[in-house]
């Protein structure tokens, strides 16, 4: 059973800059399906951006975490509402 539980708010700039990185990645995971391999130089971009942006992702909720000592769970994940910048454990 999937419990969620609210842990903690994040102000609206904070959710800003993770929308636009959840976005970005969603685009590149979009692109990576209709590319293929053929066309080097562009997946190279690609394959370099989803990286970057990936770690940009990751240290964001790293960086939020540390910030507001949100309450964690193993095999838990936080969660974002972008309508009501919510943060939510997710175990």
């Amino acid at each position: 059973m999937t419990m969620k539980k609210k842990v903690g708010q994040v102000t609206p700039e904070e959710k800003n800059e993770i929308q636009q990185l959840f976005e970005r990645r969603n685009g590149l995971n979009e692109l990576a399906k209709i590319l293929n391999a053929d066309n080097t130089e562009l997946y190279e971009k690609l394959v370099k951006d989803m990286g970057e942006t990936g770690t940009k992702f990751q240290g964001w909720w790293d960086r939020m975490a540390q910030k507001y000592q949100w309450e964690s769970a193993e095999n838990g994940n936080w969660e974002i509402n972008f309508e009501t910048n919510e943060i939510y454990l997710v175990a």
